[in-house]
């Protein structure tokens, strides 16, 4: 074991379990009206600790077991073998294990976007912990944990398809399985709370260096370039959204200004290891312009309401990072560079196949989870519910009272 690999991984696993909690919560609460949230930060919290222990008894051996190309296995389950002195690399299994965990609770948590102000709480809770365990786990095996994808030859060095394509589709599906909130598209209420979004974003922002430099597993220069560029693609997407933002209403938002931050850093994710400072900035800016349009084209010209824009920003912004990392890759452009017998074609090619793959497996096993679940539960409050908001209906609280 490696002294300095394990206090920084300690330390990444702190700022992606911050990313959820608070910082995702935040976000996502201050977007949707003030009924309803405490019902967001209550779904983020709630999936936080139902999704750990579902990741302890099962979900880790899938993902990272000693198994085949397709699934880990059940030999790692309660971390069975998992001692003081095992080692996964250079720092403790019990680590990795943790690490791993909190990226398993923030791909779920993400999803809870699509779905605000409409649904079920009980359906959050259990969708969450079963689409993690049979949608997320494999994937993360396929791609970390030595599977089909990995041997392909797929570069994904901190969730673009493991994190951001699996979460984004899911999240369309379930949009589209719901329906629209009421008054959707001319008529939803506006944020009720641009500045706590704006804390939120910020806490994602910092939360971001520990998911994408800590993907590195150790305290080297690949971690210190995955920060560099992490950094710089951020706040390359904040200020393309605002500039799209201002060439169509002649004003930039600061919630725009935070959802282009955040399209950056999904957009870099995949790429974070492989890429040097110039692909960064590029993919930085191509997230933030290219999840912008669609953004527009999912509600206004598809009137499908993804309510917080959770397909556009991480399902978009992580399959576009995953593509132009078989560009920037190249040494031509200061990246890490290709593969023995990999170019820019192959790559590509082995990029957009996983990004099909995952998205595939995405969409269908979550159309049906979420149709057997509405079998035996609520799936969609009632329209009482829905005007009234889902604090109260859910929670029997308010998140403000008139003074």
């Amino acid at each position: 074991m490696n002294g300095a690999d394990t206090a920084w991984i300690l330390t990444s696993t702190a700022l992606v379990l911050f990313m959820t909690l608070p910082g995702l919560a935040l976000f996502y609460a201050g977007l949707v009206r003030s009924q309803n949230v405490l019902s967001v930060l209550m779904n983020c919290f709630a999936i936080a600790a139902t999704v750990s222990i579902a990741w302890f008894v099962i979900a880790y051996s899938i993902a990272f077991g000693d198994g085949n190309a397709w699934w880990g296995g059940l030999g790692k389950m309660f971390l069975s073998g998992v001692g003081f002195d095992s080692e996964a690399g250079t720092i403790p299994e019990s680590l990795f294990f943790m690490f791993q965990m909190t990226f398993a609770i923030i791909t779920p948590a993400l999803i809870v976007g699509a779905f605000v102000e409409r649904i079920s709480f009980a359906f959050v809770v259990a969708f969450s912990v079963i689409w993690m365990v049979i949608v997320y786990a494999p994937v993360v095996h396929w791609v970390w944990g030595g599977g089909f994808l990995a041997e392909m030859g797929l570069l994904d060095f901190a969730g673009g398809v493991v994190v951001h394509v699996t979460a984004g589709v899911s999240a369309l599906v379930l949009a589209m399985m719901l329906g629209p909130r009421r008054g959707f598209p001319n008529e939803v209420q506006p944020p009720h709370n641009p500045g706590m979004t704006m804390i939120g974003a910020s806490m994602l922002w910092v939360g971001w260096f520990g998911f994408n430099a800590g993907s590195a597993l150790a305290a080297d220069g690949a971690a210190g370039m995955a920060m560099t560029v992490t950094h710089i693609s951020a706040a390359a997407g904040a200020i393309a959204w605002s500039v799209m933002e201002l060439l169509r209403y002649r004003k930039a938002s600061l919630v725009g200004a935070v959802t282009g931050m955040v399209a950056g850093l999904a957009t870099i994710t995949p790429a974070s290891g492989s890429v040097g400072p110039i692909g960064g900035l590029v993919l930085g800016l191509a997230g933030g312009v290219i999840c912008y349009t669609v953004t527009q084209m999912v509600k206004q010209r598809f009137k499908i309401d993804d309510s917080l824009d959770v397909f556009a920003v991480h399902g978009i912004g992580g399959a576009l990072g995953t593509l132009l990392v078989a560009v920037f890759v190249s040494t031509a452009f200061n990246g890490a560079g290709f593969a023995e017998g990999m170019n820019t074609g192959s790559q590509l090619g082995v990029q957009a196949m996983g990004i099909v793959i995952v998205a595939v497996w995405s969409a269908v096993l979550t159309f049906l989870i979420a149709s057997v679940l509405k079998l035996f539960m609520t799936f969609r409050v009632d329209e009482e519910t829905e005007v009234q908001g889902l604090d109260l209906a859910m929670h029997g609280e308010r998140g403000y009272h008139n003074m």
